[in-house]
């Protein structure tokens, strides 16, 4: 089965494209959103989703979140005892994602389209591919999350000619696309993001101005209580979006503080996130050739999105009220079920033709010449240029400075600045070259091609010797060879992820848990409670077990509504 999944930094998505259209998964507890957090319990299995959201509070030291952030990166992160990269981490939630689709469909999934920003890196790309096989499945495409939310929308069914702007504010990214239909062809006109930008960094400003009016250093909350307050300043930012202000309250040390804020003070301290956004959206308008009456359609996905302050600064620059019909927290996963379909070339779908860009600039170093007639390195010199349209490949010939050079070393980069010190290096490649011949007989013709996963392919060809020389990019800082991948599979195999049957019953228990740190007052009543729905567990009476878990659940919600 092929499915497509909206692999986010908050939450996760799965589906299929079925007889119905689009259609998602529920996971164990019934939600479609699975949160995108990753905890190892004492005997070493792995909780994904809403029990290990509320063990970030109550077991912060094997519990983990927001690694999506971390993707293309050789950070590591320490969950009991044993150290996960992000691949594996975001591979555990794909592992949780395919069961629950399994479950509801009985059939096996094999393939998938996952979504990823426009704005994701090249080595980002990779790491999700990995993740992917990681996760025992084969990645069959990757689709920019813009793109999905585009065909989430039905965009591709609007007249010819009409162009959208797709504004992506999710948990911890940023992305802006431009995109026109004509004639049965969805084409980005180009794409602009911030990979460090997104809803968890309006819950930082929170924080700090919470913190700084209470008068506490976040270094004097311990980890259980520094995640109460995150998660009721999560609850606090929710409620600002229909309603004026809210209240939190935070219990330290015996003391209780009680913190509020209004919608306005909110705007004033997220207007530095606003001045973030502004510069990708002017680029990809500026990159697009486009002014903000020549668009059709803006539509606002992502859950950040949902943020009214959000909604007013689109509507400002643009002078209209965006799209929201679709639910912002769907609109990528349902996209990615859309591509899933046409991936398989599903009948009930129109013939639609994708096209994306490369989100930046790729190229190599080289030396110039100033006006005294010295050579400086360290130039960036761009062989495809940002949000030209892949699959694309370009070509472009380099001669070495000095005669009787035996080498030339091809340094790969991507990014926008005119210096290679400021863009990232994505690898290099050593050529040999004829050390007879003089510098200008000596060309080396270096060929970029960049895919629509977006995958780059490096090649050099020397005119002078014949010889042909390939990058291999998986050998990047950060990206895992395939031997690295054959290894962390085998590893993580060892990793056993609770079973469906049991998800209902450990996610109750973990809230139970994260209730019992948040309460003072109520701490031996829980602490009761939990003792006895183990001990029902260890009946294995499922009849019994799914009462006393009604009986739970309903206990605790009157205790948060208290």
């Amino acid at each position: 089965m092929l499915v497509g999944i909206d692999l986010g930094t908050t939450h996760s998505l799965i589906g299929r494209y079925g007889d119905n259209g689009p259609t998602l998964f529920p996971n164990a507890l019934g939600q479609l959103l699975t949160p995108s957090v990753v905890s190892l319990d004492a005997d070493g299995h792995a909780l994904v989703g809403q029990a290990a959201r509320d063990r970030l509070i109550s077991h912060p030291g094997s519990s983990v979140a927001s690694f999506k952030r971390w993707m293309g990166s050789d950070r590591e992160t320490r969950l009991g005892h044993r150290s996960f990269r992000p691949e594996e981490l975001s591979a555990l939630v794909l592992r949780a994602l395919i069961a629950d689709a399994e479950a509801a469909t009985g059939e096996t999934v094999t393939e998938a389209v996952i979504s990823v920003p426009a704005y994701f890196s090249d080595a980002q790309r990779k790491a999700t591919q990995a993740a992917g096989t990681l996760a025992g499945i084969k990645v069959e495409r990757l689709i920019n999350e813009p793109t999905a939310a585009a065909l989430a929308y039905g965009l591709q069914e609007r007249r010819d000619g009409s162009r959208f702007l797709v504004f992506d504010l999710g948990g911890g990214t940023f992305d802006v696309s431009v995109l026109e239909m004509f004639e049965g062809v969805v084409e980005v006109h180009a794409s602009a993001g911030d990979n460090f930008l997104g809803g968890e960094d309006f819950l930082d400003v929170l924080e700090k101005a919470c913190l700084a009016d209470l008068g506490l250093q976040r270094s004097s909350l311990d980890a259980a209580t520094s995640g109460v307050l995150r998660q009721r300043l999560e609850t606090a930012k929710r409620a600002l979006t229909g309603q004026a202000s809210a209240t939190v309250q935070l219990a330290v040390r015996g003391e209780t503080h009680e913190w509020s804020i209004d919608e306005t003070r909110f705007a004033q301290l997220a207007d530095p996130l606003l001045q973030r956004m502004r510069a990708p959206l002017e680029r990809a308008m500026r990159d697009a050739r486009l002014q903000p009456e020549q668009l059709d359609e803006i539509v606002l996905v992502g859950g950040a999105s949902r943020m009214p302050l959000v909604a007013r600064l689109v509507t400002r620059m643009f002078g209209r009220l965006p799209l929201r019909h679709v639910n912002p927290d769907q609109a990528i996963a349902l996209g990615a079920c859309v591509a899933s379909g046409l991936k398989s070339r599903d009948q009930r779908l129109d013939e639609v033709v994708l096209t994306d860009v490369c989100p930046y600039s790729l190229g190599t170093e080289v030396v110039r010449r100033d006006p005294q007639g010295r050579m400086q390195g360290g130039f960036f010199e761009p062989i495809i240029h940002r949000n030209s349209v892949v699959p694309v490949s370009r070509e472009q010939s380099f001669f070495p400075v000095n005669p009787g050079q035996s080498k030339l070393r091809l340094d790969v980069f991507q990014g926008e600045s005119p210096m290679v010190e400021r863009n990232i290096k994505l690898g290099e490649l050593e050529v040999e070259i004829d050390p007879t011949r003089p510098p200008q007989e000596n060309a080396v013709n270096l060929r970029f091609t960049y895919d629509v996963n977006g995958v780059l392919q490096v090649e050099a060809n020397v005119s002078s010797t014949g010889k042909q020389y390939e990058l291999v990019l998986e050998q990047n800082p950060g990206v895992l060879s395939a031997e690295q991948i054959r290894t962390r599979l085998a590893a993580l195999a060892e990793i056993k992820i609770h079973p469906r049957s049991k998800q209902e019953n450990l996610a109750l228990l973990a809230r139970a848990e994260r209730i019992y740190e948040e309460h003072l007052t109520m701490r031996d009543q829980v602490q009761a409670w939990i003792a006895q729905f183990r001990a029902v567990l260890e009946t294995q009476d499922e009849m019994v077990i799914r009462e006393h878990r009604l009986e739970l659940g309903r206990a605790l919600d009157t205790l948060e509504s208290t």
